[in-house]
């Protein structure tokens, strides 16, 4: 008897354990939950971007989904992203600005010579914005719609969240400033 309880208990763990996570799959528009490496401030207001030094110039934002990367230099992933992201802000600069928020030195990123960043390059080395979001792995890139709200966030080649074309034009469409 003490058997068949035993596995009544387990099989109801089981159970329970699947109830938890179709719930939080629910919340998360059917999908899967997504590790963060930084706070989630998904369909939320974001953060201020603090920079302390625009290394490009500083870009007009006005009206535009801004794509902010969280980098390094000594980053390899982070260094892998960059022609990524270059192709991003070149193809869609009509209506995203990309930015490179880096919290090393102004020298330190100056002296990256390869790959070269295309798009716009700050440094926090106060790391004010990086604190904000609470990031502890870079890459992490966050894309803000127009509004101001982050619609996308996460390392942008994780397996099964990769920030492709397909993904970025279907938040484009959908939140969108007409």
């Amino acid at each position: 008897m003490k058997v068949k309880r035993f596995y009544t208990l387990i099989a109801a763990l089981f159970i329970a354990a699947f109830f938890i996570q179709t719930n939080v799959s629910a919340q998360n528009d059917g999908q899967p939950t997504k590790k963060l490496y930084a706070k989630s401030f998904l369909n939320q207001k974001a953060p201020e971007l603090v920079v302390e030094t625009w290394i490009s110039d500083e870009p007009d934002t006005k009206g535009k989904f801004v794509l902010i990367d969280f980098w390094a230099t000594w980053c390899g992933p982070c260094k892998r992203a960059i022609p990524h992201m270059n192709e991003l802000a070149e193809k869609y600069k009509d209506e995203m600005v990309v930015v490179g928020l880096s919290d090393e030195t102004e020298e330190k990123v100056r002296r990256l010579k390869s790959p070269v960043m295309e798009y716009y390059s700050a440094i926090d080395t106060k790391r004010t914005t990086k604190n904000t979001y609470k990031v502890t792995g870079i890459p992490h890139v966050v894309l803000v719609d127009p509004e101001g709200i982050v619609r996308w966030e996460g390392f942008p080649f994780m397996k099964g969240y990769e920030l492709t074309d397909e993904v970025l034009e279907g938040l484009f469409a959908k939140y969108r400033n007409n």
